[in-house]
This record gives C-alpha cells, structure tokens and sequence, in this order.
C-alpha cells in the first residue's frame, strides 16, 4: 500500500529510470520502448523526481533502485494503479515541490496506462473480472416480485438494511445472508403468494389450466414449469420442476386443494437460492482461470439488473431463448428500449441516488433556527427537482456533460421561492429554462448544497470532498487521526474562509485542503440549504479560488465552467461510477482499460448518455467473466 505522504510521483519515475534497467535488449520493440522513455520520459524524471529517493536515506525509506528492469515493475500492478491515481489526483510530487506541465504529466499517465493495459490481458484477453455470486437487495427483491407476480407489494421493505461497498448496495460482496433474513424470506414467500392468490386476476395469469381429476399432474407441470423458468431467470432441469410437483401432488394426499398444492410449490421457489440469488456458472468441466462470455440468460439478467433493478421481461427471455441476445445490433436495440421504458426509473432511484449522495438528503437537519425557511415540502422539493434532471439526461439521451451545467432545471412553486426564481406556480414540477448566473447544473440544486453541508453552516471540505470523489474520480485521502476538526469558539474568527486558512495552516492539513477548500469556497454564495446569500454574517462572500492546475475563478459560474473544460477526467469517473454499479463489484487494475474505453468510445459518441450505457454493456467486464482458480 502507497503510504499517504509517499511521493509516488517520484516513485514512478525511478520504477522506469533507464540507468538502473539492464542493457537493451535486441527485440526492437523493446528497444524502442527504451528509447522513447529516455528521450520522453527521462527530462521529467530528472527535473522533479531524481533528488527524492535511492541511495543509503531515501524519503520514505524507500529505496526505489530495487526495481531493476520493466519486468519488475510489472509484478506490482496495484502498485503502478496507485501511482497513477496519485499523480491524476494531482497529489505527487506534493504542493510545495516543483510542478510538472500537463504535457509532462500525460507523458507519464499514458506510459502508466499503457502498461496496465497490457497487465490486464490474460493471453490475448483481458481479464474480465469475477462477480461474487449475488443476493438480491431489498429494491431488487421487490421489483422482482412486482414483475414476476404481478403485485404492486414490498415485503422486502421489512428486510434488513443492505450493506454498501464500493459507494453502491448492490455489491455481491457485500450482500451477506444473516440467518434473520432466511426467516424474513420464508415470511414474505407466504404473504406474497397469499395476495397473489386473493386477486382473482393474478391467480388465473399464475394458474393459466383449471385441471380435471385425469390432468392435474400435467396442469402443475405446466403451471410450475411457466412460473419456476421466470423465477430462476433460465431454462430449469425436468427434476427440479418433478422436485416442485411433488409438493403438489403431496398436498393432495394429505387432503389439500390443487391451489394449495400450487402455492406450495411457489413458496418453495421464492426461498430457493435459484430465485434469492442471481447465480452464474463456469461451464463444466472447469478450466481453472479460463475467460468465458456468460451466456445469454444470464446475460439477460445483468441487463435488467443494472437497468431496471429487476428481473428480465419477456422479450429479453425470447432473445436469450433464441441465442441471440449476444449479437451487438440486437444488444444494442434491447439496451435503448429499455431506457425508455419506465422501469429505467431505477436508474434515478437506485445508481443516481448513491452517486450523488442523494439518500442522505432524508438524514439533513439544518438547524431551524437557522434556516427557519427549511421544512419537509422543501426538502421533498430538492430531491425531486435533481431526480427529474437525472431522468431527463437519461430519457432526453442528453450530454452526460449536462451534469456539470445546464441551462434547464425543474422547479416547483417552493423550490422556485427557494431560489428566487420567478414565475413557477403550483405545487406541479415544470421544466424552467435558467438565465443569469446563479443555477446550472447539479452542483447548485439545493439537494446537493444541503447534503454537503453541516447543520449550522456551509462546508467547503465537504463540498470540495464531494466533487473530488464523484465528478473527478479523484478522492481525497483520509484526514490523519490526530487532526482536529474546526473549531467553531472563539479561537477561530473571522469568515468561514478565514477560519479554514487558519485550521490548514497545520501542514498535515495543507496537501488535501489545499485540492479541496477551493472548490468548496467556489460555492460558498449558496448556504447550507442551498440558497443564495451575498454575505457570510456581515462579511461579504469571496468565492473565488485557485485550483491545484493553476486554473482561478471568481465564482460559481466561473468555477462550473473550468469543471466542465475537465471533462476528460469526468467522463473517466462516470464511467468508473455506472460499471461499478453495472457489474455489482469494485473495479480492479485489469478494469482500467476498459474504463479508458469506454470513456474513449464514449467521447466519439457525443457524451450521450445511451452511449455509456451501451459502451458499458458492450465491454468485456459486462459480458464476460474469469472462471474460478484454485
């Protein structure tokens, strides 16, 4: 692990210093290699990095003349990933030291990702990754039962809360199994089945046959064979569909109807693993490690599940019965159907909320003697105005760029109030086009401002912590254990930005205070609640800043504009952020080219945020996956 204060910069820089790489090999190819590095690569190195380590004392005790040639230092692929987050997230070489150019750096993150690139490739595959096997979490569950019933019902609601890992709660290795959680299943499998048999028209789509005293056996076969195929979400085995008519043939022997032999037979599928869990297999026999594409049912499944937090419908189940759901013309059309279907609604609900840390909105408690104007009508206001942008970026098939500044917003008659917009009446939301240079864009709706701020004031940190970690892909590190928070009495006076200039002037605070606080300060003229103000108390705003790169604003306009101009790096964390979600795992090194794929692809695109989509379910990680080793 690169430790916090390691100068990985440096570090990179003696990993490929050609001095201490043996004599050039004869193969041209790495001769060239060789030669590029001291004609490109070696000025940098020796104008920032030569002085920092090696020798009998390096910085850091790290002696970097261990790595001797290029196969060394592919043996710690983690190692380079960190170093090429530390250099992207501008914290090597630190603050205080020279700065390379932005020429100079690209030199040094395409050389990185060039080498994590060829890293990630098994053969002449890149390595796919391994998603843990999956329990369904709670909206999972519920949806899954809404599409497979056909009830508008949320057992899942009573369930205990999911664990989050990786940002998202859809994570496989997160999903555990507490032994209260069997009971709750086994608890919903009879509530569901119960309302589903007490309305009429759900118990004849279920039950389709009404049999005769000669076809029962057939009729539950049937009637079994059509739920259990939809329920497991593939083809079933003739034995596991003989296991679940025996239930209703035993029912019958101990004096049952043939309904509540059926409804046994559910129950049974709703707590089996086959049904609670989204399940993939290696092909038999197994080759230990080998790459294969899922097949095209459980291809179905990863679509609906990233799209619709739900189970497959039936025409995804069609293309998957005839093989073809892995052909990209079909893939393709599929993807942007179900984007417009309703249930892509999922998407706001479940990947925006997360992302954008919009959950937390129902935690806020703004101090009402304070913001006095904040009450539940506002807050419900807030998160429906940014889950209305989100759904139009998706449904309109907008510039996922939009995120950064929009000329378009929606408002209500509270939440146009709120921010002195004129002209929106009623409690009905409407698209409101925005002039001036106040709004614009997800970083100035109040849900974002509001969760990103204390109970009694703005936070810079938090703020410029927020947009580091999920516009920019470039989070901070954790604060030391021994720093302080800022203190609030009368040790710190002044403004909120004099009193930060204060509390970081302790150097362990300066490195990630100096890429956060100037950000956050660029939107200090919105308040805790995400008004507007002028003045701090009595004192005026000073929104301005510099950013690490060098880049100044004077205000929020300013600063949206240079976010937007960083486009690159947002492209990469969206990217990063949706295939996270997408694939229900954290990203690896062996992930990184894709993600520069599809963030490459996506460029060429137009931004569209179809074409991410489309990008990310194209790509290996998506429709591949690594057998099991060892």
């Amino acid at each position: 692990m690169v430790g916090r204060h390691l100068p990985v910069f440096c570090l990179a820089a003696w990993m490929l210093w050609p001095d201490i790489l043996p004599a050039a090999d004869k193969d041209p190819a790495k001769k060239e290699a060789q030669d590029a590095f001291s004609q490109d690569l070696k000025p940098i190195f020796a104008k920032y990095c030569v002085g920092c380590h090696g020798g009998t004392k390096p910085k850091a005790q790290l002696a970097l003349d261990a790595f001797k040639n290029e196969e060394s230092i592919l043996k710690n692929a983690e190692l380079l990933d960190k170093i090429q987050e530390k250099i992207r997230a501008r914290e090597m070489p630190p603050q205080n030291k020279p700065q390379p150019n932005e020429a100079e750096r690209k030199v040094l993150t395409r050389w990185i990702d060039a080498k994590l690139a060829k890293l990630s490739q098994s053969g002449n595959q890149r390595d796919p990754g391994r998603v843990t096997i999956r329990r369904l979490n709670r909206v999972e569950y519920n949806n899954t039962i809404r599409d497979l019933v056909g009830i508008d019902f949320h057992p899942a609601d009573d369930f205990p809360s999911d664990d989050v890992g990786y940002g998202f709660d859809n994570i496989g290795d997160v999903l555990s199994m507490a032994p209260i959680l069997m009971e709750k299943y086994l608890d919903a499998a009879e509530r569901i089945v119960a309302k589903a048999f007490a309305n009429p028209q759900v118990r004849q789509r279920i039950v389709f046959r009404q049999p005769t005293e000669q076809t029962k056996i057939d009729c539950a076969r049937q009637i079994i064979e059509q739920f259990v195929f939809r329920a497991y979400r593939r083809p079933v085995k003739s034995e596991e569909v003989d296991r679940l008519v025996g239930l209703v043939t035993q029912a019958e022997a101990q004096g049952d109807s043939f309904d509540r032999g059926i409804e046994l037979a559910l129950q049974a599928i709703l707590v089996s693993p086959h049904f609670l869990f989204r399940i993939e297999l290696d092909p038999q026999p197994r080759n230990e490690g080998a790459i294969h594409s899922v097949n095209d049912f459980e291809l179905a499944s990863r679509l609906s599940y990233f799209l619709w937090s739900s189970m497959p419908d039936d025409e995804l189940f069609e293309q998957a019965r005839q093989n073809k759901l892995h052909e990209e013309p079909i893939l393709e059309s599929q993807v942007r159907r179900m984007l417009k279907d309703d249930k892509a609604r999922s998407l706001v609900d479940n990947f925006a909320s997360q992302w954008l840390e919009l959950r937390n909105l129902k935690a806020a408690t703004p101090d009402p003697g304070l913001f006095p104007s904040f009450d539940e009508s506002l807050r419900s206001a807030m998160l429906k105005e940014s889950e209305l942008f989100f759904e139009s970026i998706v449904k309109e098939d907008r510039s996922i760029l939009d995120f950064l500044d929009a000329d378009f917003t929606f408002l209500n008659e509270r939440l146009a109030r709120h921010y002195g917009a004129p002209g929106v009446k009623g409690n009905q939301f409407q698209r409101v086009h925005l002039t001036g240079d106040q709004r614009g864009g997800i970083l100035t709706q109040a849900s974002i401002l509001t969760v990103t701020s204390n109970p009694t004031r703005t936070s810079p940190v938090k703020r410029g912590k927020w947009i580091l970690e999920n516009l920019l892909g470039t989070p901070p590190p954790p604060p030391p254990p021994d720093v302080p928070e800022l203190k609030e009495g009368k040790e710190l006076t002044g403004t909120l930005r004099q009193r930060m200039e204060q509390h970081r002037a302790n150097p362990s605070c300066a490195t990630c205070h100096q890429r956060m606080d100037p950000l956050g300060f660029g939107f200090e003229n919105y308040d805790a609640v995400g008004a507007w103000r002028t003045l701090d108390g009595k004192s005026p705003i000073d929104p301005s800043g510099v950013l690490p790169d060098g880049k100044s604003f004077k205000g929020p306009k300013q600063l949206r504009a240079i976010l937007k101009e960083k486009e690159e790096e947002f492209r990469r964390c969206l990217t990063e952020k949706l295939l996270t979600y997408a694939l229900g795992r954290g990203l690896e090194f062996y992930d990184k080219a894709a993600v520069e794929r599809i963030s490459h692809n996506l460029a060429q695109k137009g931004n569209r945020f179809s074409a991410l989509v489309i990008e990310i379910v194209k790509s290996d990680p998506f429709q591949k996956r690594r057998g099991k080793k060892g």
